[in-house]
């Protein structure tokens, strides 16, 4: 069978962001993600990460039908820093000629402008879509997060690629009562260290915080792999898009004597059920489906954490879980998933410790991939 690769034009996303829909078309564990959203992070004209980065986009075709898709993305500070080259948004048949052929044209991409290797999936920054699925095929994926078929990890593997880092997802009930000996060490590191959790009433109120908790994103994610700072005008292009979607009792925000932020926790209600009702648009129908999951909601995700590398171990995450979890159990919220949390983050991994009876630790897992060319033919 003859398969054609094709280039595609910005005009033309909408038909690279829908193919996937065709592909898990039935699966009810995948959520189609709202194209305007995709639109918008795949755009040149309006993603400020097109000033630091530069992206192709491909579809792989059977005559008329799309079987394959992927993106190649490099970014100007990790290419002077490492010599690779990303690739992304990548969905394909279970047909070992469709994978090869996207991961080949990746790498002709890399080798042209000089790199050394590939890596992926992973997006223009830590807050797009990254990840391939390889346990944990059964559960529902968040509104952000990849699904994928099993096969996928055999055809990388196939294609040589091999591990560069996993991410990990728990998922589970919240307890009927907050533990006492979370409220208890609450009570301790607030009163030692003089830090306590800021409340909200109104969303302009928290706007104001908004810069900050970016910024400590930044300082507290930077060692963490293929994670690059986040400009000014990325974040607030990303205050833009998120912080319209926030309920302010769902935010734990922990300030220190001086009303600097420390630590912070971004929940949102799940909207994967939502989103697959909306099948891709707000509009004319999808808005009310989305609304509903926001208003009216006992599944909650965990979107965000961070706290400063010398709260960390002070216990400020006890602060943050003792906050939240008040508000889950008065609310009468069930069920909690975690964002996905990289293997070699072992303070934000070591903080759920005590929470294993109610989550189910490491059942979803998700591998970038990495390939090094071989220089020498």
């Amino acid at each position: 069978m003859a398969y054609e690769i094709h280039e595609i034009a910005p005009k033309d996303l909408k038909q690279f962001i829908k193919f996937p829909f065709e592909l898990y078309k039935g699966n009810p564990c995948y959520v189609p993600p709202i194209i305007d959203f995709e639109i918008s992070t795949l755009s040149p004209k309006k993603n400020p990460a097109f000033k630091q980065a530069k992206a192709k986009y491909w579809l792989v075709k059977d005559g008329k039908k799309s079987v394959g898709r992927v993106a190649a993305i490099l970014l100007n500070k990790e290419f002077e820093d490492k010599k690779l080259v990303r690739f992304g948004w990548i969905d394909f048949i279970d047909d070992f000629k469709v994978s090869s052929l996207l991961i080949q044209t990746v790498e002709e991409f890399a080798k042209k402008n000089g790199a050394i290797g590939v890596h992926g999936p992973l997006g223009f920054t830590d807050l797009d879509f990254e990840g391939t699925l390889i346990s944990g095929f059964d559960e529902m994926a968040t509104q952000a997060t990849i699904y994928n078929y099993p096969y996928y990890q055999t055809h990388f593997e196939r294609l040589e690629f091999g591990k560069a880092c996993d991410w990990f997802e728990m998922r589970g009930t919240v307890p009927e009562k907050v533990p006492d000996s979370i409220r208890d060490i609450a009570q301790k590191v607030g009163d030692r260290f003089k830090i306590k959790s800021k409340k909200f009433k109104r969303t302009k109120d928290v706007l104001k915080y908004s810069k900050p908790v970016f910024d400590l994103l930044n300082e507290t994610y930077s060692n963490l792999y293929g994670y690059y700072p986040l400009s000014d005008e990325q974040i607030e292009y990303f205050i833009k898009m998120y912080f319209g979607f926030i309920r302010l009792e769902y935010i734990s925000l922990i300030v220190n004597e001086n009303d600097e932020v420390v630590a912070f926790a971004i929940t949102l209600p799940s909207l994967s059920k939502a989103f697959q009702k909306a099948k891709g648009y707000l509009y004319p129908f999808g808005f009310i489906h989305v609304l509903r999951s926001f208003y009216s909601n006992n599944h909650l995700d965990l979107f965000l954490i961070a706290v400063k590398p010398e709260y960390q171990r002070r216990g400020a995450f006890a602060i943050i879980f003792y906050e939240l979890f008040s508000i889950f159990v008065n609310n009468g919220v069930k069920y909690l998933t975690t964002g996905p949390m990289m293997e070699t983050n072992n303070s934000v991994l070591n903080s759920w410790k005590g929470m294993e009876e109610h989550l189910n630790s490491y059942k979803i897992q998700r591998r970038c991939f990495i390939k090094y060319f071989d220089v020498a033919k």
